[in-house]
């Protein structure tokens, strides 16, 4: 249940809110099973969509209009419905809505790309947001973080001639995903004026992810903390 209004008073941790519209009581005790209700206080800081983020979000839909056949104006409908099904949001026009409700709608069509493999285009790959986890997704969909194509994981420091990919505790690298001609480039030029001319680096991966990308299982990493040095340590 949703309710609207405006933030009168803050006391430390206690916070007054004037509702715009008188709330329905009885529903209220109903949705929470007659307790005392958990609620949360999204703040707006006033600012609207910039026209950057606008030129983002279009881009990326119109990545998933040419891929789906749908038309630009059909498929921003979609991606709203999944949007606002996924945070609780209400209808909103990309004209005039805010700029923290466009960071999350850009995020989550980025999202739902990845997770349904529409293949961006390379020119669109400029508008994904900084501090979206781009490297993460492309490793897990084993997508190239520079074009788009088909990645491998390459591991930095790069694995030694003689040692089995198979046989290294992964939690001592760091990695990117990279097509075979962005593999060969990075290994031709070496690691920093790849990250440079590129602006990308390298991510540590947790267990879980590891395990995840089949790059060990729970039993390596266990027989790697009871032993034997399986690699050189990143920093």
């Amino acid at each position: 249940m949703r309710l609207t209004g405006k933030l009168t008073k803050v006391e430390g941790q206690r916070v007054t809110v004037e509702l715009d519209d008188k709330p329905d009581v009885l529903r209220l005790r109903q949705l929470s099973n007659h307790k005392r209700p958990s609620v949360q206080v999204d703040v707006e800081d006033g600012r609207n969509i910039s026209p950057d983020q606008r030129k983002k979000a279009w881009a990326l839909i119109n990545d998933f209009a040419w891929y789906t056949g749908y038309s630009p104006m059909e498929m921003e409908e979609v991606l709203k419905v999944n949007y606002m099904a996924l945070t609780g949001a209400d209808y909103f026009s990309m004209a005039d809505t805010s700029m923290e409700n466009a960071a999350g709608f850009i995020t989550s069509i980025l999202n739902y790309g990845f997770d349904n493999e529409i293949p961006w285009r390379l020119k669109n790959m400029d508008a994904i947001p900084d501090g979206y986890p781009l490297m993460m997704q492309c490793l897990k969909h084993r997508i190239c973080v520079i074009c788009g194509k088909h990645a491998d994981i390459d591991h930095s420091p790069s694995v030694g001639m003689g040692n089995n990919r198979d046989h290294i505790d992964n939690r001592k690298y760091k990695f990117m995903a990279l097509c075979r001609e962005h593999h060969t480039l990075r290994h031709n030029k070496g690691l920093p004026w790849f990250m440079e001319f590129y602006h990308i680096k390298p991510v540590r991966l947790d267990e879980d992810t590891i395990v995840s990308l089949h790059l060990n299982s729970r039993k390596q990493l266990r027989e790697y903390d009871e032993g034997s040095d399986t690699g050189a340590e990143t920093d």
